[in-house]
């Protein structure tokens, strides 16, 4: 395992390729390719050819892919002879080959394990959006941080032969805790051209590693899945299925599909059954029974075996005896004594020096400013700026002098500088925090130029608006032709350094919070001289720089440690390097500078130019400090830099990488040394160790190692170590990762006005593993992880801010942008403009990247680059990706200097809008934490269970309504057994008493019926079915009318004739084709006869459109009850058995079964009866109905109540309200009724349609004050949320809150609770979520985490009793427990007519007899889920009150991971996570959870919702959506009772009839 732990030493061991052979033959391509004789293409294919035969040979690439597509699986092994050119569109911080070669090998395993991932389906508008024309380039015009905006070429890695730190020796000495090292050189190959040779090994020996499998996520069976043993070396080829003709398939119910969409899935099951890491195993509990994984640590992972590390010091800071005392006395110094000497050179964007500052000016200018700033701002009373207060410096970066001038100003007059950056617009990503800062420091005034000044943007009136978050801000141009002259005797006060604050440098932290770090006098003089000895400047020495130099590395040296040492500093702008990427070269031969600060940026856009340029010399630089050295990739940078410019003067000792952070400025640098023998230090680190925060040599599998290079040593005058990176700040040991922290003067004091945050930052005091302080001094973190390796070499590996902690292991956020960029072909984005995050999802860390994509990549392209990252990032970091997202181009919010802003992009991804034109998320792969599925328990036996319940005194959950025997009432109804009797008896006892009215669309009466008009109505419809039908008693009729009048009549004409009618919705004349079939059904189902309807109707049905639909020669006799006979029937009937059936009631269930219910006469006249007790309704009453009359408890209140008891119904069509969503509250108020019914549909068009209207309402008179009761006809949970909103909403109108309640019904009996007049309002009780997936009722107080709340579905009917059993054994349950409904009325329905889909529904629907206790009693089962709770309320006949709370259908529910879930709980989650989403349903295929949503806002804000609805689905209910599908409004199917029809939905989508607006297929 020990291999030599920092050098690529052994040189590449060429077991596969008999080296000299090659030798031989290489050379004639590569002399042709260097003559320019063949072209790069035509080289590497020669190349190929030769070396083929002694290369193993690569597995077969997929053959889907075309041919240019493929990436080149091995990479070029000549790279010693001939590096290759790549295109330069990959970033260079992060490239080296080292990298790319591994990323590339690992592909290439991957594709021997065939990744079928489904593409997503984007509608085509989503697609077409991204045409060339409608995109910029990124813009890169503020200068960008990371950007490689320079198109060209790059070059490869270098080849140079470097020595190296032989670390075998000092690790083993570590870990044996001795602490002396010793360093010996070695021959290396920097880059790792052996890169070829160890992809061969690789390649030959391809083995693919088994955990055991955990329970395959699509069939959850308890046995772990087989171990796939693949023979090593050999690929079995399999032919993709080819899904375009969508071939047959066998889905999970086996129902042969034939469908794209099904294709997709059932691939992506078969992703899925796929091994995943192996399952963590133990759980930590979530308060509660249910548990979630906890991540175990690996027994394998590698821990810290070293001794515990010893702080390392810097050298003496050894003061020189004529450094100045403060910065501001060098200033005087070199201001009076050479104020000819220049001190700046500024460049134009052409390269031609514009302007240079003299020392002499520079003291003369920043005292005019000190002046001005003191004496000219406010009154002489009452200036505005006193010394010590903070000011801002807002100075473009193009304009250095001016900011220079200004900042010493500052010092001069003792007020403190706050640089910051330019405002651009209002909006500039992040620069409200940066406002926040300003308030925070209580800046009032800011230094600007006159240009920049010009620049801002203005209002009308020419004032500066105030941006966002900021202060009110005086701004003050700093040109001198703007200020006045201080007075000859005024001179400002020059004192020795000291402890007050010279100025803040901002900082940007991880959440996007801007903090400001400041520098005391004292600690600004002493970096300066810290600086000043370890790059050892001397008077009067040229440097170039690069840098910003409003702060960091630029600030201090390009502007403080220059003045202190009377250099000239070059300044280098970012608009010259974007136009010349050359210019800091050409500046340091034309200068003959000595000294040069750069980013690796810089490094990599000059190779990538070099070539147009002849004369390059750079034998004058003694130094080449690069800024961001201490980022593990600025490794590749350096070394292709030196490689390319070593022929050009460049010696290798020259680059001096060198770590800093805000808190700690400068930590470490690597001094420039004469001696080219001494090589840098460098470290190939195990990634895999690196993420347990462990120095590993890098072990046998070469893919995933991280190579970083040494930042020198610890700065003079310091001492450094290394403490854990989270809890208290112990030592680390020797082979540990920590965060670097150090103890100087030199360093930032604290975050200007946080105590609390400066208190873990710049006061850590280091502890030993006994807990005892190393130094009485203070440490300061610096922000950076790494380590200090031999001869105290600093080692940095991330910074704590990039650091992403995902299942116990540490990930770099630098690092997986690295492999991101390392994935070829990188045509599809801009490699500058990529972000890594993390969200927190379900207790753990999730990887989210989001990049920019060029407008011109297609979507298989960009798709198929998305799975090569997922897969590379897997192999090499061993760690799942939750979200790739691609954007497009120029959409990332920026930093002011052209970066990306991480934490405003994280914030938009969060809050969904972020819009993505590409989506990937992998929950399946990334999310190991899940709760295990859940294994049924053997039932308890009857016998334990009842005396149980007996043991702990519980009640067994049973409850009735009041007993219809015992209540004595005037009914006079009751004396008929038949409701056609009834009729006959009101209309001749009270033949003018109305009993209908409906309403039209206006308000006004449509049409009405008295006693007598119905039953002579109903007698002419009965001579009809008798003369023209010829229709025998019994026979059975469908009635397809609208809702109104003529419904009623021709229901009661069948009753006078014998015939059993069955009521049809009437189809949709604009929707013929859907409509229309399930007419034909029923009546077909049905059997009828006879069919009576209108005449419009009539013509309808035998319409060219219906003959389209349905074979309309095929209808029964169809009779128009418009043209009635005149005569009466001689008799009319009486049925001989109060048991024969009375009307058939068929209705089409959420799940998509039409099933029809028989209704006997008895069971009729005890249900009205019985909702005649229960609303206490006599022939004085007026009842308004806005309901469906086709079945249920909708067609038993509007064409059978008023009959049996007399009252007047008030019909109001709810088709009327979409013309006019007033029309059912006006008539309420307008008829002062004070009982009304309505559906869920009508209530959500007058609460979304009225919503806005209530004032306008109210000055119209409307006055619900004397509702009584409102009722909501529904089967299934009362929706909580609607009641609610609708009683707030109508509140102001006069509706009283109680009034509001819901009725349940189901197919076995339609209607079981309804509130009525008396008993106890509603109770609402909330239960726990979580132990309702598990069949469990547990209370919970309102507002608990994973609460639901259940609003009680009525008071239960007068003669009906009810009891909760469980649905597999059949016993009975305890109060409070949840299990099936059942029920034992007089209304029941006495059996299904027939059951069309499912012939499984047997007759125990309707007799079911419990197991044990009352084995006798007949039971229905209702077939929902619910439970029995014993109140504290009052019945009225006394008792203590029954609430039946239902919790859903259980055809309805879902058994997803072994626990039930209601597909309500989940839409109602999903509806909550983006504003723009209105509807949701959800339903289940072969196991996969499939969401669709409807969008409410522009298709651009699709693909925003697949995080958000996954992650909120996750976190609440502990599931992974497979599929979520974005559709139009209106899209979701719904019932006339406002159920969501989702097993349709379900048909739609697999049959791909959903026209959805992207189709996203979670991984």
């Amino acid at each position: 395992m020990m291999r030599a732990l920092f050098s690529l030493a052994d040189h590449v061991k060429e077991d596969h390729l008999e080296t000299g052979n090659i030798k031989e033959i290489l050379p004639t391509p590569y002399m042709q390719l260097v003559l320019g004789d063949i072209t790069q293409k035509g080289y590497e294919k020669k190349r190929s050819k030769l070396i083929g035969a002694y290369l193993p040979q690569p597995p077969r690439v997929d053959q889907a892919l075309p041919q240019e597509r493929r990436a080149p699986v091995t990479p070029s092994s000549a790279s010693r002879y001939h590096r290759r050119r790549s295109s330069g569109s990959r970033d260079e911080r992060y490239r080296s080959d080292v990298h790319t070669e591994a990323v590339q090998a690992a592909l290439a395993k991957h594709k021997e394990r065939k990744m079928a991932v489904p593409m997503p389906s984007k509608r085509r508008s989503l697609v077409v959006q991204t045409s060339m024309d409608a995109y910029t380039p990124p813009d890169t015009s503020s200068g960008s941080e990371d950007e490689g905006s320079v198109q060209g070429d790059s070059q490869g890695t270098p080849t140079s032969s470097q020595g190296s730190i032989n670390m075998e020796h000092w690790i083993s000495q570590a870990i044996h805790g001795s602490t002396t090292s010793t360093t010996s050189s070695s021959s290396t190959q920097s880059g790792g051209s052996g890169a070829a040779h160890r992809l061969a090994d690789v390649m030959a020996q391809t083995h693919i590693e088994n955990h055991s499998a955990p329970p395959d996520v699509t069939t959850y069976t308890s046995e772990h899945s087989i171990q796939v043993e693949r023979p090593q070396g050999s690929t079995t080829s399999r032919t993709a299925p080819k899904y375009g003709n969508a071939e047959l398939m066998e889905t999970g119910d086996g129902v042969p599909v034939s469908s794209r969409v099904s294709a997709k899935i059932q691939q992506l099951v078969n992703t899925l059954k796929r091994p995943k890491r192996p399952p963590l195993r133990e759980f930590f509990v979530d308060d509660f029974e249910e548990l979630l994984e906890v991540q175990q640590p690996d027994p394998n992972q590698p821990k810290p075996e070293g001794a515990q590390m010893l702080a390392t010091r810097g050298e003496q800071l050894g003061v020189v005896t004529n450094w100045p005392p403060s910065l501001e006395a060098a200033l005087q110094r070199w201001g009076t004594i050479s104020p000819k000497a220049p001190c700046l050179t500024t460049m134009d964007t052409n390269g031609k020096p514009l302007y240079i500052l003299t020392y002499g000016k520079l003291w003369t200018r920043s005292m005019k400013v000190a002046y001005n700033i003191l004496h000219k701002l406010g009154t002489k009373q009452e200036p505005m700026v006193r010394p010590g207060d903070r000011v801002a410096l807002v100075f473009p970066n193009n304009d250095p002098a001016a900011f220079m001038v200004a900042f010493y100003g500052c010092l001069l007059a003792e007020v403190v500088p706050v640089p910051i950056e330019v405002p651009l617009t209002r909006k500039d990503a992040g620069s409200q925090q940066i406002g926040f800062l300003l308030g925070s420091c209580g800046v009032t005034v800011a230094l600007t130029s006159d240009a920049c000044h010009k620049g801002l943007p203005k209002s009308p009136t020419g004032e500066i608006p105030q941006f966002k978050g900021w202060p009110k801000l005086l701004w003050f141009v700093t040109e001198s032709k703007h200020l006045s002259k201080p007075p000859r005797d005024w001179f400002p006060h020059i004192k020795d350094a000291n402890n007050d604050t010279a100025y803040i440098e901002y900082k940007t932290c991880k959440d996007g919070s801007v903090l400001g770090v400041t520098v005391t006098r004292i600690a600004l003089l002493t970096h300066c001289q810290a600086l000043t000895q370890a790059c050892g400047y001397t008077e009067a020495e040229t440097i170039v720089n690069v840098l910003d130099f409003k702060k960091d590395v630029g600030l201090w040296h390009g502007i403080l440690t220059s003045v202190m040492n009377m250099m000239h500093v070059i300044s280098i702008p970012y608009a010259l390097m974007k136009v010349n990427p050359l210019s800091w070269i050409q500046k340091v031969c034309q200068y003959k500078a000595k000294v040069a600060c750069v980013k690796s940026r810089d490094m990599h856009w000059a190779l990538v130019a070099h070539r147009d340029q002849r004369d390059v010399n750079l034998s004058s630089l003694r130094m080449l400090i690069v800024a961001d050295g201490a980022n593990p990739w600025s490794i590749s940078s350096c070394d292709a830099f030196l490689n390319v410019f070593q022929s050009k003067g460049l010696r290798q000792e020259v680059i001096c990488p060198c770590a800093s952070s805000p808190e700690a400025l400068t930590v470490a640098i690597r001094r420039p040394t004469d001696d080219s023998n001494q090589p840098p230090g460098r470290g190939v680190l195990s990634m895999h160790g690196l993420t347990y925060g462990v120095i590993r040599v890098d072990s046998e599998e070469k893919l995933s190692v991280l190579t970083v290079q040494d930042v020198g040593l610890v700065m003079p005058g310091a001492i450094m170590c290394s403490v854990k990176p989270d809890g208290v700040p112990q030592l680390c040991r020797t082979d540990e990762i920590g965060e670097l922290c150090v103890c100087a003067v030199a360093t930032g004091t604290s975050y200007y006005g946080l105590s609390g945050m400066t208190k873990n930052t710049f006061e850590v005091f280091p502890m030993t593993s006994s807990g005892a302080p190393i130094s009485e001094y203070p440490f300061i973190r610096t922000g950076l992880l790494g380590f200090v390796g031999p001869g105290g070499l600093v080692f940095v590996v991330g910074k704590m801010d990039g650091l992403m902690v995902v299942s116990g292991r540490r990930h770099n956020a630098d690092d997986i942008v690295a492999t991101a960029l390392a994935v070829e072909p990188m045509k599809f984005v801009y490699r500058g403009r990529i972000a890594v995050f993390s969200v927190t999802v379900l207790h753990d860390e999730r990887i989210v990247i989001v990049a920019e994509q060029r407008p011109d990549s297609t979507e298989e392209d960009s798709f198929q680059w998305m799975s090569r990252v997922l897969q590379a990032i897997d192999s090499i970091h061993q760690v799942g990706v939750y979200c790739l997202a691609l954007v497009p181009a120029n959409t990332l919010p920026k930093t002011p200097l052209g970066g990306i802003h991480l934490s405003e992009t994280k914030q938009l991804f969060l809050e969904g809008s972020l819009h993505p034109c590409n989506v990937l998320m992998c929950p399946h792969t990334c999310v190991t934490n899940l709760p295990k599925p859940r294994q049924k328990q053997p039932e308890i036996g009857p016998a334990s269970v009842m005396v149980g319940n007996l043991v702990s005194g519980k009640r067994i959950a049973q409850a009735s309504g009041r007993d219809l025997g015992q209540i004595e009432d005037n009914d006079q109804a009751r004396k008929f057994l038949f409701l056609s009797e009834v009729l006959q008896w009101r209309a001749q006892t009270t033949p003018d008493h109305l009993l209908y009215t409906l309403l039209n669309c206006r308000g006004t009466i449509a049409n009405s019926l008295t006693c007598v008009q119905l039953h002579k109505r109903a007698e002419k419809i009965a001579v009809m079915l008798m003369e023209r039908g010829h229709l025998q008693d019994g026979d059975h009729v469908a009635l397809v009318y609208p809702p109104g009048i003529d419904l009623i009549a021709a229901f009661y004409g069948c009753l006078y004739a014998g015939c059993v009618p069955i009521t049809v919705r009437p189809p949709h004349p604009q929707n013929i084709a859907t409509t229309l079939p399930t007419v034909k059904m029923i009546v077909e189902v049905s059997r009828s006869a006879c069919l009576m309807t209108t005449q419009l109707i009539c013509k309808l049905l035998r319409s060219r459109e219906a003959a389209a639909a349905v074979d309309v020669r095929t209808w029964p006799l169809i009779l128009d009850t418009d043209d009635l006979p005149k005569k009466r029937p001689a008799q009319i009937y009486k049925p001989s058995n109060p048991d024969t059936l009375a009307y058939l009631d068929f209705s089409v269930s959420t799940t998509g079964m039409l099933a029809g219910v028989k209704m006997s006469h008895a069971a009729t006249s005890a249900f009205c009866r019985s909702i005649k007790l229960q609303c206490e309704l006599y022939p004085s009453r007026e009842v308004a109905i806005c309901l469906d009359p086709y079945c249920g408890l909708g067609f038993v209140l509007w064409c059978l109540c008023s009959v049996y008891s007399g009252h007047q119904s008030i019909l109001i069509p709810p088709s009327e309200l979409e013309t006019n969503p007033a029309l059912w509250l006006l008539a309420v108020s307008q008829y002062k009724v004070r009982d009304t019914f309505c559906s869920y549909s009508v209530m959500e068009l007058c609460t979304k349609g009225l919503g806005s209207q209530t004032e306008s309402l109210k000055a119209r008179g409307l006055d619900l004050s004397r509702v009584r009761t409102c009722v909501v006809v529904a089967e299934e949970r009362p929706r909580i949320a609607l009641t609610q909103s609708f009683s707030k909403l109508f509140k102001d109108l006069g509706l009283h809150p109680r009034a509001v309640s819901t009725s349940f019904g189901c197919r076995v009996n339609l209607a079981i609770c309804l509130q009525g007049t008396s008993g106890p309002d509603p109770t609402t009780v909330y239960v726990d979520m979580r132990a309702l997936r598990h069949d469990r009722v547990r209370l919970v107080e309102r507002g608990s985490p994973h609460s639901l709340p259940l609003m009680e579905s009525g008071k239960i009917l007068p003669g009906v009793r009810i009891i909760i059993a469980n649905p597999e054994t059949k016993g009975p349950l305890g109060d409070s427990h949840l299990g099936e409904i059942w029920v034992h009325s007089a209304h029941n329905a006495s059996g299904y007519f027939t059951i069309y889909g499912d012939e499984s529904l047997q007759s125990d629907h309707f007799n079911s007899r419990l197991s044990f206790g009352d084995t006798q009693t007949i039971w229905a089962r209702t077939g929902y889920l619910g439970f029995l709770r014993r109140t504290e309320l009052t019945d009225a006949n006394g008792e203590r009150h029954d609430a039946l709370y239902v919790v859903g259908a259980l055809d309805e529910a879902m058994e997803l991971r072994g626990m039930r879930y209601h597909p309500i709980d989940i839409e109602t989650s999903v509806i909550r996570a983006h504003k723009s989403v209105t509807e949701c349903a959800v339903f289940t295929w072969t196991n996969l959870l499939v969401v669709v949503v409807e969008l409410d806002g522009s298709e651009q804000e699709a693909l925003d919702l697949v995080p958000l609805v996954t992650n909120v689905v996750l976190e609440e209910h502990y599931l992974i959506v497979g599929v979520v599908v974005v559709v139009d409004i209106g899209v979701i199917p719904i019932n006339s009772r406002g159920e969501k029809q989702r097993m349709h939905l379900r048909d739609g989508f697999l049959a791909d009839q959903l026209d959805p607006i992207y189709v996203a297929y979670n991984m």
